[in-house]
């Protein structure tokens, strides 16, 4: 049985990884529908080089689609610093809400 474990894990989703993610959630502005997403801090951030290394940033651009009431798209912006904490966040479609 340890056996078919290990290849069940080796093809299974990875875990949310604690730290590693944020999760954000907007509501469509046209339907109302709230969707969630998750943001892997190690893989979906773009570095923006500065000066010197406090002046890097991250970069975090998503379009988010509903599960079928609409096709309206939300485009979030989410901007970090260099420790990888929002800093600023835009969104076009759609508001922020508390999770």
């Amino acid at each position: 049985m340890s056996f078919l474990k290990k290849i069940t894990r080796l093809f299974s989703a990875p875990s949310s990884g604690g730290g590693n993610t944020v999760v954000t959630h907007v509501r469509c502005s046209k339907c109302g529908e709230i969707i969630h997403s998750r943001i892997n801090l190690n893989n979906d951030l773009s570095i923006e080089y500065g000066n010197t290394e406090a002046d890097t940033r991250y970069t975090c651009r998503k379009v988010l689609i509903g599960e079928g009431r609409c096709y309206q798209p939300v485009e979030v912006t989410l901007t970090f610093d260099q420790n990888r904490i929002i800093i600023d966040r835009k969104i076009k479609g759609g508001t922020f809400v508390e999770g």
